[in-house]
C-alpha cells in the first residue's frame, strides 16, 4: 500500500511540475522587443503571449492567417509585424481551432494572450485580445520565442484574409 502511495505522488508531482520547452530567440531580440517600439514601414506590431499557471506542460500552435507561426509554452511570446487590416489569429484547441479577428492599424502594437483551459482528453486554448498596459506586464514576464521557419497552414483556416 505504501508503495502506491508513493507511485500516485511521483505521477501527481510529474504532472504539476512538467514545463514544455519550445526553442528560443536571442536574449538580444528579446531585449529589444521588451522596448516596445513603433513598428516600422507602416506595419503594426503583434505581440502573442501565454503567461499563466494552467497547462504548463502543454505546447500549443499558433497561427497568423492561418501560416504557423510557432508552439507556446507557459512565459514565452512571439512577435511578428502585421500590414494594416484584418488578420486572423488562430490556436489548436481539443476539438477545433480557436480564431480571433484582429483589425490593426498602421504603427500601432497589439497583444493577444493564449489562455489553456481543461479539456476532456487534452487542454484547450482561446485568445483574447488585451489592452497594451496588460500585454507590457505580461510580455515582461515572458521570453521570446524562436518563430518557426517552416511554411504550415491550418488544414481549413476559419478567415482567408
Amino acid at each position: 500500500m505504501k508503495n502506491i502511495y508513493l507511485a500516485l505522488s511521483l505521477i501527481a508531482v510529474s504532472f504539476f511540475s512538467g514545463c514544455a520547452s519550445v526553442p528560443m530567440a536571442s536574449s538580444e531580440q528579446d531585449s529589444a522587443l521588451k522596448q516596445f517600439q513603433q513598428p516600422k514601414n507602416g506595419n503594426a506590431g503583434l505581440y502573442i503571449y501565454r503567461n499563466s499557471f494552467v497547462g504548463q506542460a502543454l505546447k500549443k500552435n499558433v497561427y497568423v492567417n492561418g501560416q504557423l507561426l510557432g508552439e507556446t509554452a507557459n512565459k514565452v511570446y512571439f512577435y511578428k509585424e502585421l500590414a494594416p487590416g484584418n488578420h486572423s489569429i488562430s490556436t489548436e484547441s481539443e476539438f477545433s481551432e480557436n480564431d480571433i479577428n484582429l483589425p490593426v492599424e498602421a504603427g500601432q502594437l497589439y497583444f493577444v494572450e493564449q489562455h489553456i483551459k481543461m479539456g476532456v482528453f487534452v487542454g484547450g486554448a482561446s485568445l483574447e485580445h488585451v489592452d497594451n498596459a496588460k500585454g507590457m506586464d505580461n510580455i515582461k514576464q515572458c521570453k521570446l520565442a524562436k518563430a518557426t521557419d517552416q511554411v504550415v497552414y491550418l488544414k481549413t483556416p476559419a478567415n482567408k484574409l
